[in-house]
């Protein structure tokens, strides 16, 4: 089969605004699919124009609302909208679009012959919305009714599973096809569509994403020179980060840098799922080299090792996955990452005796009392829930306490360095709260230092308000560098060049 070919998906409401990005993205894409659905109702009677306007092949689709678009009007409506658009064709093919999207159910036997006769190729689509397909093969061969047409599903998975299961049936069809799993677990789909063969993958303009945000599109931009699209092939070696939900990561910047500065066919992707054990088995069926793993599965990844660490024994957290043998084994490089990034914001100051508070007691904090253990510190762990506060600082000989604004007293006894190990404040913006702040309690007198693991974004609202009193302050990002430098050499066998 072909490389897959990318297909920017163009929601604005007049042609022009369309045109502008088109002329904006067209070095990124090889063609585009005009959503006629998005456009105001004046400009839906000038669609036949489009394709003359661009100097790339054009989708013709009107998505009904049912099928997860914006066209509300009836069928005879809508038929109409296709007719204005497909007469008349041009004798310069180039100049009439390329494919024109009929549903499944969409059979008009004067718009097929008018398709047909005008060189105009047809998508035969099938949307859930709100669940998975299995039959993909079966579906898709029940739809190639000529082989003039091109079938295409689109599906919102359960689980990953589901996503899977569209690789294994794509593999196996021998004819052009386009398959896409929506949403946050259908993301793989879209970057390894050389996997399931599928003959494009769509994408949207960044100005337009709000619009494809809840089926998952990412834009053209990211596409090419984050993951390097056009490069992937079932020879690629992949490697990933699972988490849940997994809004944002940095990760895929810094694996993908690292991967192309020396030209190594590999790409890292997110793997989206509320269950580790589906993460790992969609792993395991596509032929994941390595895995990153992030919130929440530092610890529940435990169960699923086949061999661990000496660090993952004894930190009891592991966020380091690498596959040989069709076995897993498990490493923790968030304790060294740490380390690296702490010494390098404190620099010549050591922290032997020094009383450190350590806020929130998950697989992060696991790892990052560790090395403070070997630095000498003197800890005490705060958490919401005590008994897994009490569990770490005990296997250390540390206090722990209850965190909650009643440790005030013990929080400033234990206040030259704070560390935030909690994912309270990701994503977070404005000013502090008790949502986004976990202690937001705390008063700071301005000689304190606040190092926060969280690096997205880059000022959390409890290192605002810290540097506002004066402290100094550290994101997790140096933190997120240094894991993955160590984690890249277990991945690969090769240092990180930057």
């Amino acid at each position: 089969m072909n490389q897959p070919l990318i297909c920017m998906t163009l929601t604005g409401k007049t042609l022009e605004d369309d045109l502008k990005l088109v002329k904006k993205y067209e070095k990124q894409i090889d063609l585009v699919e005009l959503r006629v659905d998005h456009l105001c109702e004046e400009e839906q009677l000038y669609v036949k124009r489009f394709p003359s306007m661009i100097n790339l092949p054009c989708i013709l689709t009107i998505r009904r609302d049912i099928d997860g678009g914006l066209f509300t009007g009836g069928e005879f409506s809508r038929t109409n909208l296709f007719g204005r658009a497909l007469a008349f064709a041009d004798p310069d093919k180039s100049k009439n679009f390329a494919f024109v999207d009929f549903e499944e159910d969409y059979h008009i036997p004067s718009m097929q012959d008018a398709a047909m006769a005008f060189g105009v190729r047809i998508i035969r689509s099938c949307h859930n919305m709100t669940g998975p397909v299995t039959n993909l093969r079966e579906r898709c061969e029940a739809m190639r009714k000529t082989g003039y047409e091109l079938p295409k599903i689109a599906f919102m998975p359960k689980t990953l599973s589901d996503v899977v299961n569209l690789f294994k049936e794509g593999e196996a069809m021998d004819y052009e096809h386009i398959l896409c799993a929506m949403g946050p677990e259908g993301f793989p789909s879209r970057v390894l569509s050389a996997y399931s063969n599928s003959y494009l993958s769509f994408v949207s303009p960044e100005e337009m994403l709000q619009n494809t945000n809840v089926i998952g599109h990412i834009d053209p931009v990211t596409l090419n020179e984050l993951y390097h699209f056009r490069d992937i092939t079932t020879k690629t070696q992949l490697f990933g980060i699972a988490g849940w939900p997994l809004p944002r990561t940095a990760s895929p910047v810094i694996y993908n840098a690292g991967f192309h500065k020396q030209s190594m066919d590999s790409v890292y992707i997110p793997v989206r799922s509320p269950s580790i054990s589906e993460a790992l088995n969609f792993c395991e069926k596509l032929g994941f080299k390595g895995l990153s793993v992030t919130v929440p599965f530092k610890e529940s990844v435990l169960y699923y090792l086949n061999e661990h660490s000496p660090e993952v024994v004894q930190i009891g957290a592991c966020n380091s996955l690498v596959r040989r043998n069709n076995k897993w084994t498990g490493y923790n490089t968030d304790a060294v990452g740490f380390r690296r990034a702490l010494e390098d914001f404190l620099g010549s100051m050591s922290l032997k005796r020094k009383k450190v508070a350590v806020i929130g007691a998950g697989g992060a904090a696991k790892a990052i009392v560790y090395a403070l253990k070997q630095m000498g510190a003197k800890v005490c762990i705060f958490n919401r829930t005590l008994e897994h506060a009490q569990v770490i600082a005990e296997k250390y000989g540390y206090s722990y306490c209850q965190l909650d604004p009643f440790c005030v007293e013990k929080l400033d006894e234990y206040s030259t360095l704070i560390i935030q190990t909690t994912s309270l404040g990701t994503n977070a913006e404005g000013n502090s709260t008790e949502e986004n702040d976990p202690i937001y309690f705390y008063n700071f007198r301005g000689n304190e230092l606040l190092f926060d693991i969280v690096y997205t974004p880059a000022i959390t609202p409890v290192m605002k308000r810290a540097s506002l009193a004066g402290c100094r302050t550290c994101n997790g990002y140096r933190m997120l560098e240094y894991q993955a430098y160590e984690q890249f050499k277990l991945f690969t066998g090769k240092e990180y060049i930057k």
